[in-house]
């Protein structure tokens, strides 16, 4: 069957989500919660294609089924517990845990089950589930952006799916025969070239749509586990329940080496206050500091917003700031963040200023500045070209030789008047008369006639 959305060649994993998101929203194809953009799309007829689940050998052989916690799966939930079989839901984001396994009240109704199916279900009936649980999981229902009829997946760009699945490898609770099955709307169903597919990619055995089933007979390889090498601090630090399995891991004899950090944007256990520096200058001449007032601060390399500036790995003077505009309306912080990596232009710390539609990336030297600067040429996001560009007050920095500091401006003196703008007389000028302040006119009665 042909698809519906064509992808272009040479289009990146970003490209795919952006055309599938552009395409679903254009056509009305969502319901709450819209946008689409930076979501597992939560389509019209998701409980159809849900239902397909029913029709599956695999489905009606399963015991245990984990399902993904978001709104277009809800129905896939309701049908494994309407089915009695044991749900597991991840943890959101994987904070607290793995998993969580839904526990219906005795007795339940199917009216309790649509309630336990549902997100506020999740949480009010699930027991936490334990890495030393011996759990084997029999079906795998994931969400998707994008699927292709080989089974090759892009999800939101988050990682989380794919985390999942190499954390439920780890621990024993899948393995290769172990089916998945992703849901989708039709349109989501485009082509997808392999080479996108990394090791860490999670494909699918079966496609849901609400018109079709789709028997992929992927012939790649699942994740064969956690692969470290694609794991960096931050993601460790932000899922605690992978510093465990990797300390299970490393007493396994395994190698649980992790991600180099990008340049520059390793941070001390205990980060000091700066001393307080003069705002910085956008490239309109205005106050970055003053406009930014009330906004996080997002830094590379762990990403979390921060009241207290972290202290750079390197010199203030080596830092180059590239400035991107043209940021449409509506756009996330986490859609850029999630973009600068697949055009891998992750820089040492990002300030966003989305109400003003503009983002600043600070890059450890001025070749990296400029690595990233060809690697965003032609960024789109909803459509917009972004603008990158090099910082205003570090273009003139080009033909200054390396190690030597800027010229700076000399300070007006009481001997010697200040410049004035270009836009008004100098105030040396003798010829100017003062100005008066208009009199106010009095309105004169005409006397009366005698």
């Amino acid at each position: 069957m042909e698809t519906v959305i064509s992808i272009n060649h040479g289009a990146t994993k970003w490209d795919i989500r952006q055309k599938v998101w552009d395409y679903i929203e254009a056509n009305n194809l969502a319901n709450f919660p819209r946008p689409v953009h930076n979501r597992i799309p939560n389509f019209k007829g998701a409980a159809q294609a849900c239902n397909q689940l029913k029709v599956l050998q695999e489905f009606k052989s399963s015991s245990v089924v984990k399902v993904n916690p978001d709104k277009p799966q809800e129905q896939a939930r309701y049908c494994t517990l309407e089915a009695k079989k044991t749900l597991l839901v991840p943890t959101p984001r994987l904070r607290t845990g793995l998993f969580n396994k839904i526990v219906p009240p005795q007795g339940a109704s199917k009216e309790d089950l649509r309630v336990c199916s549902t997100s506020q279900g999740v949480k009010d009936f699930s027991v936490p589930i334990g890495l030393d649980a011996k759990v084997k999981v029999d079906l795998v229902v994931v969400g998707s952006v994008a699927v292709s009829e080989k089974g090759y997946r892009i999800g939101k760009g988050e990682g989380y799916a794919d985390m999942e699945y190499g954390m439920m490898v780890a621990m024993g609770a899948v393995n290769e025969s172990t089916v998945v099955v992703t849901v989708v709307h039709d349109c989501q169903v485009v082509d997808i070239p392999e080479e996108l597919i990394d090791s860490h990619d999670i494909t699918v055995d079966y496609i849901l749509t609400p018109t079709r089933v789709i028997q992929t007979k992927c012939q790649r390889e699942k994740p064969p586990g956690i692969i470290w090498s694609k794991v960096d601090a931050d993601m460790l630090d932000k899922i605690p329940i992978l510093k465990k399995l990797r300390a299970m891991e490393q007493e396994a004899g395994k190698d649980v080496t992790l991600k180099k950090s990008p340049e520059g944007a390793s941070k001390p256990e205990r980060p000091r206050r700066e001393p307080a520096r003069a705002p910085k200058r956008d490239p309109k001449g205005q106050s970055r500091q003053a406009e930014h007032q009330g906004e996080p601060q997002e830094m590379a390399g762990h990403w979390e917003a921060s009241s207290v500036p972290e202290p750079r790995a390197a010199s203030q003077a080596s830092v180059t700031t590239v400035y991107l505009g043209n940021i449409p309306a509506g756009v996330r912080v986490s859609e850029l963040k999630s973009a600068l990596r697949e055009r891998e232009a992750v820089p040492l710390r990002l300030t966003w200023q989305g109400a003003q539609h503009r983002a600043f990336l600070d890059y450890a030297s001025q070749q990296t500045a400029d690595g990233a600067l060809a690697a965003l040429q032609g960024l789109s996001i909803h459509g917009h070209t972004l603008q990158p560009e090099l910082a205003k007050s570090q273009r003139g920095d080009r033909s200054r030789p390396p190690g030597q500091p800027r010229r700076r401006r000399p300070k007006a003196s009481a001997n010697t008047p200040a410049a004035a703008p270009d836009d008004t007389p100098s105030a040396a000028s003798p010829d100017k008369p003062r100005r008066r302040r208009p009199t106010p006119k009095t309105k004169v009665q005409n006397p009366p006639s005698s």
